[in-house]
């Protein structure tokens, strides 16, 4: 019996204690008029099999009597067994721990799921836990909850291609979900089902090979990566261009070195928007650069002069220390 079902049945257990304990003290106090407390006195002394202080003084107190004593041995009988099953089956650590983690993954908003936990899955959480962004994985293989586990992930026991796995991980409330599973197969069922429930969903998957990459982006993925394509472009790239490939990866790694890069979405509400980048005095004001911008028409200007404008729906890249790219959101942030 899996250790929520255990739960529920010590629930059911103390409801039953409640429930006896309260209709033996309304029984005895509506026959012998005695007061709630001596009633309740007389109900659990009954109910526990530790015997009476006084007879009652009517058939219908000892008719009463013997059905507590009668409830009170089904209860005490079916704690014992529940007692057992319970420290057997872990419950007491398991089964609420379980319960905790499902409480924590229903609250969630705008965050992510990672559907695979191999290799890449878990250097997609890697990069998630030192970006400080909430996430939870879905997976069902042994030893990918054990590695959940083991990083203190949230996680989901499920497959990543039935809708009610992805639901029960909150995809309805999430930000943005990761296909990185080992299969082209699942990952393109994965990517299907997600695109079909929440359209505007921000959905990235692996791929093994450019013919699965095609297939994933018609399934609805805004983004493929291939993972075995990637790791020959930077190893050519790190003996073409050493000095480039490091600095590319310090600044793109959550987990290196304090500088990265972010990106910031222009709203229409914010102040700055319709301004030049000379009148925000971006570099004076947050200490950041901004090395590109992505124009609402989905060109990039890779290189904007001071007097170039920032216009509403744009979106900056900018670069500096963790500090120097908060106060770069906190100027870009959304007015009121």
């Amino acid at each position: 019996m899996d250790p929520v079902r255990r739960l529920r049945r010590i629930e059911w257990l103390l409801l039953a204690v409640a429930a006896t304990l309260g209709a033996g003290t309304v029984g005895f106090r509506l026959i012998l008029h005695e007061p709630w407390s001596q009633s309740f006195y007389r109900a659990v002394i009954t109910a526990t099999l530790t015997g009476l202080d006084t007879v009652p003084s009517s058939n219908g107190a000892r008719w009463l009597s013997i059905v507590m004593i009668l409830a009170g041995l089904t209860i005490i009988a079916y704690a014992g067994a529940v007692i057992v099953e319970a420290i057997a089956g872990g419950v007491l650590t398991g089964a609420v721990a379980e319960r905790r983690r499902e409480r924590t993954i229903e609250r969630l908003n705008d965050h992510f799921i990672i559907c695979g936990y191999g290799r890449v899955g878990r250097r997609v959480a890697e990069e998630f836990r030192a970006a400080g962004v909430q996430y939870v994985v879905l997976d069902f293989r042994p030893e990918s909850i054990d590695a959940a586990k083991e990083h203190g992930d949230l996680f989901i026991e499920g497959d990543a291609t039935k809708d009610e796995d992805l639901q029960h991980a909150g995809l309805d409330r999430s930000k943005g979900l990761v296909a990185a599973s080992d299969s082209d197969a699942d990952n393109l069922y994965i990517v299907l089902s997600a695109r079909s429930a929440r359209p505007e969903l921000q959905i990235v998957a692996r791929g093994s090979d450019e013919d699965a990459a095609k297939k994933l982006r018609l399934a609805g993925a805004d983004r493929v990566v291939l993972p075995y394509a990637t790791a020959g472009r930077t190893m050519a790239n790190l003996v073409l261009k050493p000095q480039v490939t490091a600095f590319l990866d310090a600044v793109t790694t959550a987990t290196g070195p304090d500088l990265h890069m972010a990106e910031i979405v222009v709203h229409r509400t914010c102040v700055q928007a319709g301004k030049s980048i000379r009148d925000i005095r971006v570099r004076h004001e947050t200490g950041a650069l901004i090395i590109a911008l992505r124009k609402e028409d989905g060109s990039f200007d890779t290189t904007p002069e001071p007097d170039v404008t920032i216009d509403p729906g744009d979106v900056i890249v900018g670069i500096g220390t963790t500090d120097e790219l908060q106060r770069l959101e906190d100027l870009f942030a959304v007015g009121v």
